[in-house]
């Protein structure tokens, strides 16, 4: 089978690779290039652990080939903090509790770091929409919300 030449960002790096046609972004990122915060949760989309933005909007990374990220962005969990400090969102995911078992945590900071993006002061019910493609058996969703919620009234400076 002929590879396919990619050539895209990852975490703000550039990433130039030959792939399959049939590898998925999740395979690529975590066996190609060495970030494991994406999880794989069910392989089909269902679940939403695998969620990583690409060109800033969430994306389900275990059902989108490699070859389709050819020339876009592409953020993982590792590429939101500078290192030094976590991102605002990391930040308050841990100070209300909104971590349990950690599995879907990475996908649901991306897809609330992609919402404040977007939305200045999202309501309670555009919170919960927008972390409603990523399931979690640990937390309720209320600490999510209520750490969401936190970050965007940080973010908007009080």
């Amino acid at each position: 089978m002929n590879k396919l030449r990619i050539s895209f960002r990852v975490n703000d790096k550039p990433v130039d690779a030959e792939v399959e046609p049939g590898v998925n972004m999740l395979t690529f990122l975590r066996e190609h290039v060495g970030l494991l915060g994406t999880r794989e949760g069910c392989g089909k989309g269902d679940c939403g652990s695998c969620t990583v933005l690409v060109d800033g909007k969430p994306a389900l990374s275990c059902i989108m080939f490699a070859f389709q990220g050819d020339g876009k962005s592409i953020t993982t969990i590792e590429g939101i903090s500078d290192g030094e400090r976590l991102d605002i969102v990391q930040q308050c995911f841990i100070e209300k509790g909104a971590i349990q078992c950690g599995f879907c945590t990475p996908a649901m900071i991306l897809v609330a770091k992609a919402l404040l993006d977007e939305a200045r002061h999202p309501s309670r019910d555009e919170i919960r929409q927008a972390i409603s493609g990523v399931l979690c058996r640990c937390t309720g969703y209320k600490k999510v919300v209520d750490a969401v919620e936190e970050a965007s009234i940080r973010k908007a400076g009080g």
